[in-house]
């Protein structure tokens, strides 16, 4: 073997090797950019999905607080309307007071007065309301600012009651609240 035929053979096998080098080169190029679109696709395939969770969350969120705002805005109408509503009730009572209708209704709050408190009562009253309860028998000890009604106590002042027409709207504010609703609705 010469010289020549040794170098023809060693530059032929690295041609192969560096051949064969190439090869190998090629298909790692090719398996790493398989490998490197996947993971591109796995993550925004992952951030797609993340983004229209976090989207629908805030959605989500804003729809109802756009709920919530607007049944507030509701209930502040409603208190709103239910407010004018026992402002008219009270305007109404006042006007009330001036009938004759409202004597006997005197009479009526004296006679449950009497019937929780016994027969010797002393009550608090309008100083428009002092002469008619006189006339009932009934000790007036002192004069109030109502609208109407009376407060009463007991003979020695142990026990009272509070008739007056903003404490019985009180009581029943529920019943006259839902009354309103009905009729708003």
């Amino acid at each position: 073997m010469s010289i020549e035929t040794f170098i023809e053979e060693i530059k032929g096998r690295k041609g192969r090797e560096l051949e064969a080098l190439g090869v190998r080169l090629a298909e790692e190029k090719t398996a790493f950019q398989f490998n490197k679109d996947n993971a591109i696709k796995t993550m925004s395939e992952y951030f797609s999905n993340e983004a229209k969770l976090k989207s629908e969350r805030e959605a989500a969120r804003i729809v109802e607080a756009a709920r919530l705002q607007a049944r507030k805005i509701l209930f502040d109408a409603i208190n709103i309307n239910l407010d004018s509503a026992f402002e008219v009730i009270k305007e109404q009572l006042r006007s009330y007071t001036s009938s004759d209708e409202y004597k006997g209704a005197l009479h009526k709050v004296i006679a449950t007065a009497k019937k929780n408190l016994g027969p010797k009562i002393k009550v608090r009253c309008r100083e428009q309301d002092r002469t008619p309860l006189s006339e009932l028998g009934v000790t007036v000890i002192k004069t109030i600012q109502t609208i109407g009604g009376v407060i009463a106590e007991n003979e020695n002042g142990s026990k009272e009651l509070d008739l007056t027409f903003e404490e019985l709207l009180r009581i029943h504010e529920d019943e006259v609240k839902s009354s309103i609703m009905e009729d708003i609705k």
